[in-house]
């Protein structure tokens, strides 16, 4: 039979449990979030980064998420702690940016839109400047509570009662640990209370209840402990405790706050290539150094051996060797001349050159990899939704565990044999909050995401974000292109044939196939053309041109209507390529592509082209197979060329003569039954394809990285990039799922810990202090194991 207090205790924990869990979860609710329905519109999607600033834990980003996802005009919203900030996509028509600005400010946290005309170098710039900042703070305010709490430690030990301190050094902790709380703690009472306005609960919550209860507890102890006295309480103080508490915690956050910046030290070294100054000439070949903000498309740039490049530009004199491997992970200097692009950011090895500057700012290579690498760590992985899920209601659980934890022991603390039940219920119910740790869920997937994508950039490996490179692991068949992917993709011309008693020379058909093919940009144009002039042959301008998608092109030369191209092209246009049969087979078993020619609707003859494998597709192709993928080769060319590509390469399945549509249908097919496809190619021909793959991955894309349809972009031409970058994400997995376990597993086991349930048979019970050092081990754990990410060899 209970006594009374007992029935108090009970009927008192069980009315502040169903309090706790009234005033988070329904007295916020309105009852327009009940079921957010979405609004149809047909006004193209809009998407936004926005800044959030105040937030310390998953349970203050799942909020945030929350109600921007409960926003009427969002089609999907996700908050990254990692990089503080909200990625919306919206519906322009429905809600404006300034709304959503609001919406996250209605949650308790700051927020406000990015300057427009900030690009992402000087957001990357002023985001490192913050943290920066932000761990200068932590760092002192840890250091001098550390000091405060060394010091009290000397005066009285955790636990010391009032009776035994003298009042006035009572006094004098009572008020050095009150400036503790009100200075280097301020914030999390300032987030708490915030937090608490807004029907929502954070790790600041759980921090300002333990610690801010710790202290009304020795106040009331120091000022009136006759009061706990005559009820056989020992009037005992936990002034010492507290500091010590806060202490370990901004130790933990200056810990936390310095390891984040270590994660993204690959997208700060990225930002910071850019120099400060550009030596621009003018007219009258005068030079002078101004601010690279200032340098303007259209002006002309010299740099000098040793000097890094300031901006985007074409060269328009000097010869060089420029190192671009900061950028593409390229190990060898790349040589330059006049018409080539160089890139700004990347270093100047030999000669001096002057260039024509082609892009700045928000436009240039190097911001737009900052800010493709931005847009990746911000992005959220499909793994994260259960540590999401779990952090919405943590809070306000551990809550309610604490108050249950303290209930049990005032009613049963006296059976298991304690001298003071509401003592130990006091130490048990602050453990509990302390040592619970949201932190660690919602570091868990960001920061591998941050170290993995920032590893990726290093090599030339561009991952557009957390789900591709969740899905990048899961890769179970690899489709590649051939041309430019497995192979060089610069075809050499190698034979002009013309047919028996044509009345075309083999110069005169070169030159007019040559003459139609400078107005495509198909790579086996090129080579006819570089072919030609390195002939000498005049070239004639087309009078007409038009290019038939994945048959060839037709036009007009000097009067002659011209068809170059495949058979299928020829069959279009009824031309019979039968008497080149013989040829057709000799070249195709020799791995060359037969461009076949018709002049004035009848077959002239064929221009045969060698594109030779990669000197490394053999190897990444049987690396590919080493991890257990399938390898199929598309292509346009016909099947015998690409046998013969595909038995140097080493690959068993060819797919070929297929068009761009085929390609789509060929990944359609092969994705049947659930598998997951990646495919590769140049992003630009096969940009279909690339589209309807599960993984897309655009190799060799150089400086145009904005390639829409890729998930992954490749900055090399290396097809070992591909295995290297599905390595990658397995390993990443792998890590993103330890993170996650130890995050769980920590609270799963420290919080019952905590509350006792190892005392009756043990007789353990965790002090409040030893709880805070658990909860600030949890979050740097979880962040040192994302950081050996940094550590894995992507060899090339």
């Amino acid at each position: 039979m209970f006594m009374s207090s007992e029935i108090i205790a009970l009927t008192a924990g069980l009315a502040a449990i169903g309090w706790v869990n009234w005033y988070f979860f329904l007295a916020g609710r309105r009852p327009e979030e009940a079921h957010h329905v979405p609004i149809a519109s047909d006004a193209p999607d809009a998407s936004i980064s926005i800044p959030v600033t105040g937030m310390t834990c998953a349970a203050c980003q799942a909020r945030v998420q929350r109600q921007l996802q409960k926003r009427a005009g969002v089609v999907d919203a996700g908050v990254n702690l990692m990089m503080e900030n909200a990625t919306v996509t919206y519906r322009p028509d429905v809600v404006t940016p300034t709304q959503l600005v609001e919406t996250i400010r209605e949650t308790g946290y700051g927020a406000e839109l990015a300057p427009e005309d900030q690009h992402a170098l000087e957001q990357q710039a002023a985001h490192d400047h913050m943290q920066h900042g932000e761990f200068e703070d932590i760092r002192n305010k840890a250091i001098v509570s550390g000091i405060i709490g060394a010091a009290m430690m000397l005066i009285g030990m955790p636990g010391m009662g009032a009776a035994h301190m003298a009042r006035p050094m009572s006094l004098v902790m009572m008020l050095t640990t009150l400036f503790v709380m009100a200075w280097a703690g301020r914030h999390f009472y300032h987030h708490a209370w915030t937090a608490f306005r807004h029907h929502s609960a954070d790790m600041n919550t759980l921090i300002a209840v333990g610690t801010g209860s710790a202290f009304l507890y020795s106040v009331a102890a120091t000022l009136a402990p006759n009061l706990f006295v005559e009820r056989g309480i020992a009037p005992d103080l936990y002034f010492e405790p507290v500091v010590i508490i806060i202490t370990l915690i901004l130790v933990g956050n200056a810990i936390e706050a310095r390891a984040k910046r270590q994660t993204s030290a690959a997208l700060r070294g990225l930002a910071s290539l850019q120099p400060q100054t550009a030596r621009v000439v003018s007219a009258g070949e005068k030079e002078s150094d101004v601010p690279v903000e200032q340098v303007r498309a259209g002006d002309v740039i010299l740099i000098r051996p040793g000097e890094r490049v300031p901006v985007d530009g074409e060269v328009l004199s000097g010869d060089s060797a420029i190192d671009e491997g900061m950028l593409t992970g390229e190990s060898m200097p790349v040589e330059k001349r006049v018409g080539d692009r160089v890139i700004g950011g990347t270093i100047n090895r030999t000669g001096a050159l002057t260039y024509r500057v082609t892009t700045v700012g928000a436009d240039s290579t190097l911001a737009q990899m900052v800010r493709l690498m931005r847009d990746a760590q911000g992005s959220r992985a499909p793994i994260q939704g259960l540590a999401d899920r779990v952090s919405a209601i943590f809070v306000p659980v551990v809550l309610s565990i604490a108050i249950a934890a303290f209930v049990v022991w005032v009613i049963a603390g006296s059976t298991l044999g304690v001298t003071s039940p509401l003592g130990h219920a006091f130490a048990a119910a602050v453990a509990v909050l302390i040592i619970a740790c949201p932190c660690a869920m919602g570091l868990a997937v960001p920061t591998a995401v941050m170290v993995a994508t920032g590893k990726g950039a290093e090599a030339g490996i561009l991952i557009k974000g957390g789900e591709p490179l969740q899905r990048a692991g899961d890769v179970q068949v690899v489709v590649v292109d051939k041309t430019g992917t497995v192979t060089e993709g610069k075809p050499a011309v190698t034979d002009v044939i013309v047919i028996n008693g044509s009345r075309w020379s083999a110069d005169e058909l070169l030159g007019m196939t040559a003459a139609l093919e400078t107005m495509s940009e198909h790579p086996l144009a090129e080579g006819i053309v570089a072919h030609a002039r390195s002939r000498g042959l005049a070239l004639a301008i087309p009078e007409s041109f038009q290019s038939v998608t994945g048959r060839g092109a037709i036009g007009s030369v000097e009067g002659h209507s011209v068809a170059v191209g495949n058979p299928v092209l020829m069959r279009d246009y009824t031309v019979d390529i039968s008497p080149l049969s013989a040829d057709v087979e000799r070249v195709t078993g020799e791995a060359k592509t037969p461009m076949f020619v018709a002049i004035d609707g009848a077959i002239a003859g064929l221009i045969a082209v060698a594109d030779p494998i990669k000197p490394t597709s053999r190897e990444a192709i049987s690396t590919l197979r080493a991890l257990g993928l399938e390898v199929v080769m598309l292509t346009g060319d016909n099947q015998h060329t690409a046998d013969a590509i595909a038995r140097q390469a080493g690959i068993d399945r060819v797919v070929a003569g297929v068009l761009p549509e085929q390609k789509v249908a060929e990944i359609k097919r092969l994705q049947q039954g659930g598998r997951i496809v990646a495919m590769v190619g140049d992003g630009i021909n096969d940009s279909a394809a690339i589209a309807q793959s599960d993984v897309g991955f655009a190799i060799g894309a150089g400086t145009d990285i904005a390639v829409e349809a890729a998930d992954v972009v490749l900055m090399r031409g290396d097809l070992r990039t591909v295995p290297q970058a599905i390595a990658l994400s397995r390993r990443t997995m792998g890590t993103m799922k330890q993170n996650l376990f130890w995050a769980f597993i920590y609270n799963v086991i420290g919080i019952p810990v905590a509350a006792g349930v190892l005392y009756p048979s043990l007789g353990v019970l965790l002090s409040p202090v030893l709880a805070s050092a658990a909860m600030t081990l949890s979050s740097v754990s979880v962040i040192m194991n994302s950081l050996r990410l940094r550590r894995v060899r992507l060899d090339s």
